[in-house]
């Protein structure tokens, strides 16, 4: 397992009750991970956030290398960070990982 992506390892976790459809779980671990990409005090405290959020983007990149399950009418794809909207591979662009928020200006509070 650890030669794996680890999109593939969470994805195969989630789908422990039924291991031979984790292809189906790869979006869900996806969530995941972009979840993760936003370091929490105590992450930003221990570590180095500009190394932290490069190793989150390149395994959110290897979703797309890995097998996507057969589907009906439906393209490979996902949602949004928030559930809200669904994403296609090419939805925003030609690089299939330009959907993750990539910004280095921090946000101004409301």
């Amino acid at each position: 397992m650890e030669n794996r992506p680890l999109i593939e390892r969470l994805a195969r976790h989630l789908a422990a009750d039924e291991p031979e459809a984790w292809p189906k779980r790869v979006e869900d671990a996806a969530s995941i991970l972009a979840i993760l990409k936003e370091p929490d005090a105590a992450m930003r405290e221990a570590g180095d956030m500009a190394a932290w959020g490069a190793m989150i983007d390149a395994a959110l990149r290897e979703r797309w290398s890995l097998a996507q399950p057969a589907a009906a009418d439906d393209a490979p794809g996902g949602t949004d960070e928030e559930g809200d909207m669904r994403l296609t591979p090419d939805s925003v662009g030609h690089d299939r990982a330009d959907w993750i928020h990539l910004h280095n200006k921090q946000e101004k509070p409301s």
